[in-house]
């Protein structure tokens, strides 16, 4: 018989991301995370296999945060948009775990989940196979990219920073040359994440209506010979 299980996966997740929400990635060690979990590294092993297993621990532990929407059923791009918006809250939590999730290739059953809802909704476009793995890669890369723009991007304040303080930069920086980008930056900063991830959203779900089985009717129109 089994010997039973000290910790619980939740517990594993919590203590990890502990670690990194408060230090970064390179904090987050076998040794570390067994002293925030009160047992000793080799403990750890009939847990999480190396640093592998720490980066897949912290992937599953943002996407195990991922509260799931309530499904329509009947309105294909509202569901993908209540999907992608619970995805992004998930990720948007743990900035530094950002460039894990765009780098990692991850396999646990809570990003799975995830993913299996992403595309059966996207499905429900009439989307199959070629254009169902383009429709995914589009939502999900817009998720992923637009919270590390959060953290990373031109109108990112660095730690600590207010939003005067990144206005008098980015004035600065443009000197009254560049245009577009003052008026980007005066609506950006302090800015509204939810109504811009929103507005994001809308223009890629307007793109994938739009696109809706065109390719399929392409093919049927293309002359054969």
């Amino acid at each position: 018989m089994a010997a039973p299980r000290k910790f619980t996966e939740a517990q594993l997740h919590e203590a990890a991301l502990a670690i990194v929400d408060r230090e970064g990635l390179p904090a987050l060690t076998m040794r570390r995370l067994a002293e925030a979990l009160g047992t000793g590294a080799m403990t750890l092993y009939n847990y999480v296999e190396g640093r592998d297993g720490l980066e897949a621990l912290l992937v599953g532990a943002v996407m195990a945060e991922m509260v799931p929407p309530a499904m329509t059923g009947d309105d294909w791009s509202a569901d993908v948009c209540a999907i992608a918006t619970a995805m992004w809250h998930a990720v948007r939590r743990h900035p530094n775990v950002i460039p894990l999730i765009l780098n990692r290739r991850a396999d646990d059953v809570a990003t799975l989940q995830a993913v299996e809802g992403l595309l059966e909704a996207l499905a429900q476009s009439g989307r199959t196979g070629f254009e169902l793995l383009a429709a995914f890669r589009l939502v999900s890369s817009f998720v992923t990219g637009f919270a590390l723009s959060e953290v990373t991007g031109l109108l990112a304040r660095t730690p600590g920073g207010t939003a005067p303080e990144l206005q008098a930069r980015l004035a600065a920086l443009t000197q009254g040359r560049l245009a577009r980008l003052a008026e980007i930056a005066a609506v950006g900063v302090p800015g509204n994440p939810e109504r811009e991830f929103r507005a994001g959203l809308d223009i890629v779900i307007a793109g994938l209506k739009a696109s809706n089985g065109s390719e399929r009717r392409a093919t049927k129109a293309r002359p054969r010979g």
